[in-house]
């Protein structure tokens, strides 16, 4: 399955501070139907991510009944991304 969508960058500053953007609510439920063959715990999907000409595999994390990509420092710096700015994401799920 692959995606393609547009989000703000956030900050979480919780126990491990980290920036992420939100998955939009209707790519949301595609996920979410997806996620029982492909996570491998806690609600984690793995995915294929690209921002730009940045490509790098993670996980998307369950958060508030949706889904949220984290934004490796190496990824921000590469693409030159800050806290606030809209970015379009790219995900493969290997389904």
């Amino acid at each position: 399955m692959e995606m393609e969508f547009s989000g703000e960058i956030w900050f979480w500053r919780g126990p491990s501070p980290f920036h992420f953007v939100t998955v939009p609510e209707d790519l949301c439920d595609a996920l979410e139907a997806t996620a029982g063959s492909v996570s491998y715990g806690w609600g984690m999907i793995p995915v294929r991510a690209q921002i730009g000409d940045t490509v790098w595999k993670t996980s998307l994390w369950p958060k508030d009944g949706r889904y949220i990509v984290p934004l490796k420092v190496a990824v921000r710096r590469a693409e030159a991304l800050e806290l606030g700015a809209t970015t379009t994401v790219r995900l493969d799920v290997d389904v």
